[in-house]
């Protein structure tokens, strides 16, 4: 079993390969179901991405390093365990980039009246990609009652080690204000 992370908790990796899962289960409260979508933004050390394939999301699957495989979109989060799954080899990824953030948003939430506060279980988990074990998770435990995306963690390099840190940082404007911030 691996380290249970608190907000801004770092962990040194010490893996090339890893399996990065992102799970949730939606309160359905209505007739119209939730999409989450898990999405990725590969950072240059100025915090923005190299170029607009290095966000990686369910219509962009692989980054142009081929470091990073996004494994499709799950429209429901129905079933147990990771909703989402990316796969990460940590040797390939471009050296412009230092720092990549995890996120999940809710799409069409302003239109279907959701948000985060909606939204149980909420998880990011880092595994070993060969073996699957976990070495760590990040459970989001605050309540983000009007937030449509959260910054859920972040790998990032610091003197070429790769590490990681729960975030849990939430947004109200959607995917749409992360997509600024980092173009």
């Amino acid at each position: 079993m691996g380290i249970n992370l608190v907000k801004g908790q770092k962990v040194d990796m010490g893996l090339s390969r890893v399996k990065v899962g992102l799970g949730w289960d939606p309160q359905n409260s209505g007739s119209v179901d939730f999409d989450l979508d898990a999405s990725v933004f590969m950072l240059n050390a100025s915090k923005k991405i190299p170029r607009e394939e290095f966000f990686v999301y369910y219509n962009n699957l692989t980054s142009p390093d081929g470091s990073l495989q996004h494994g499709g979109d799950n429209l429901s989060g129905q079933g147990e365990g990771d909703d989402e799954v990316i796969n990460l080899d940590m040797d390939k990824v471009d050296n412009q980039v230092q720092e990549i953030i995890f996120v999940v948003s809710i799409h069409e939430a302003v239109m279907r009246k959701q948000n985060f506060g909606q939204v149980r279980n909420s998880f990011i988990r880092i595994c070993d990609e060969a073996t699957n074990e976990e070495i760590c998770k990040y459970e989001l435990g605050e309540d983000f009652s009007i937030e449509t995306c959260i910054e859920f963690g972040r790998l990032y390099k610091r003197n070429n080690q790769w590490r990681f840190e729960g975030l849990g940082t939430g947004f109200n404007g959607g995917l749409q204000e992360l997509v600024d911030k980092y173009t």
